[in-house]
Protein backbone atom coordinates (compact mmCIF):
# COMPACT_ATOMS: atom_id res chain seq x y z
CA UNK A 1 0.00 0.00 0.00
CA UNK A 2 1.04 3.27 -0.67
CA UNK A 3 -0.44 5.01 2.24
CA UNK A 4 -2.18 7.73 0.57
CA UNK A 5 -5.10 8.85 1.39
CA UNK A 6 -7.93 8.03 -0.90
CA UNK A 7 -9.75 11.11 -2.45
CA UNK A 8 -12.47 11.87 -0.73
CA UNK A 9 -11.38 10.13 2.40
CA UNK A 10 -9.05 13.32 4.11
CA UNK A 11 -8.50 13.80 7.35
CA UNK A 12 -12.71 14.45 8.46
CA UNK A 13 -10.98 16.60 11.34
CA UNK A 14 -8.60 18.95 9.51
CA UNK A 15 -11.97 19.56 7.58
CA UNK A 16 -14.06 23.66 8.49
CA UNK A 17 -17.27 23.21 9.28
CA UNK A 18 -18.62 24.46 5.91
CA UNK A 19 -15.89 21.64 3.95
CA UNK A 20 -17.71 19.27 6.79
CA UNK A 21 -21.45 20.22 5.77
CA UNK A 22 -20.52 20.62 1.62
CA UNK A 23 -19.10 17.03 1.63
CA UNK A 24 -22.08 15.82 3.84
CA UNK A 25 -24.34 17.05 1.00
CA UNK A 26 -22.03 15.25 -1.56
CA UNK A 27 -22.32 12.15 0.33
CA UNK A 28 -26.11 11.75 0.70
CA UNK A 29 -26.57 12.93 -2.98
CA UNK A 30 -24.30 9.68 -3.69
CA UNK A 31 -25.76 7.32 -1.35
CA UNK A 32 -29.10 8.39 -2.69
CA UNK A 33 -28.66 7.39 -6.13
CA UNK A 34 -28.10 3.82 -4.98
CA UNK A 35 -25.75 2.65 -7.63
CA UNK A 36 -22.70 2.31 -5.80
CA UNK A 37 -21.28 -1.16 -4.59
CA UNK A 38 -21.87 -2.13 -1.43
CA UNK A 39 -18.65 -1.62 0.14
CA UNK A 40 -18.29 2.08 -1.40
CA UNK A 41 -21.43 2.54 0.40
CA UNK A 42 -20.27 1.86 3.25
CA UNK A 43 -16.91 3.92 3.31
CA UNK A 44 -19.37 7.01 2.08
CA UNK A 45 -21.56 6.12 5.43
CA UNK A 46 -18.71 5.47 7.63
CA UNK A 47 -17.18 9.22 6.53
CA UNK A 48 -20.65 10.61 6.54
CA UNK A 49 -21.20 9.41 10.10
CA UNK A 50 -17.69 10.90 10.93
CA UNK A 51 -18.27 13.97 9.42
CA UNK A 52 -21.94 14.55 11.40
CA UNK A 53 -20.19 14.02 14.69
CA UNK A 54 -17.28 16.79 13.61
CA UNK A 55 -20.13 19.14 12.60
CA UNK A 56 -21.89 18.65 16.09
CA UNK A 57 -18.88 18.75 17.61
CA UNK A 58 -17.91 22.14 15.81
CA UNK A 59 -22.23 23.57 16.71
CA UNK A 60 -21.56 22.00 20.80
CA UNK A 61 -18.18 24.27 20.68
CA UNK A 62 -19.81 27.27 18.94
CA UNK A 63 -22.54 27.69 21.31
CA UNK A 64 -20.78 27.24 24.25
CA UNK A 65 -18.56 29.92 23.08
CA UNK A 66 -21.84 32.48 22.29
CA UNK A 67 -22.90 31.36 26.08
CA UNK A 68 -19.62 32.54 27.42
CA UNK A 69 -20.14 35.68 25.82
CA UNK A 70 -23.77 36.57 27.05
CA UNK A 71 -22.75 34.79 30.08
CA UNK A 72 -25.48 32.04 31.82
CA UNK A 73 -28.47 32.71 33.48
CA UNK A 74 -29.55 31.61 36.98
CA UNK A 75 -31.84 28.71 35.40
CA UNK A 76 -28.53 27.71 33.23
CA UNK A 77 -29.70 28.78 30.24
CA UNK A 78 -28.10 31.92 27.93
CA UNK A 79 -28.85 35.32 28.86
CA UNK A 80 -30.66 36.83 26.00
CA UNK A 81 -29.58 40.41 25.21
CA UNK A 82 -32.02 42.54 23.17
CA UNK A 83 -29.96 43.57 19.71
CA UNK A 84 -29.28 47.21 19.90
CA UNK A 85 -31.57 48.90 17.37
CA UNK A 86 -31.54 52.47 16.33
CA UNK A 87 -34.47 54.24 17.18
CA UNK A 88 -33.26 57.72 16.58
CA UNK A 89 -34.86 58.20 12.81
Amino acid sequence: MSGKTPPGQELVGERTFEQAMSRLGEIVERLEDGDLPLEESLTLFEEGVKLSKLTQTKLDLAQHKVEQLLGVGEDGRAKVVPFPTNTDD
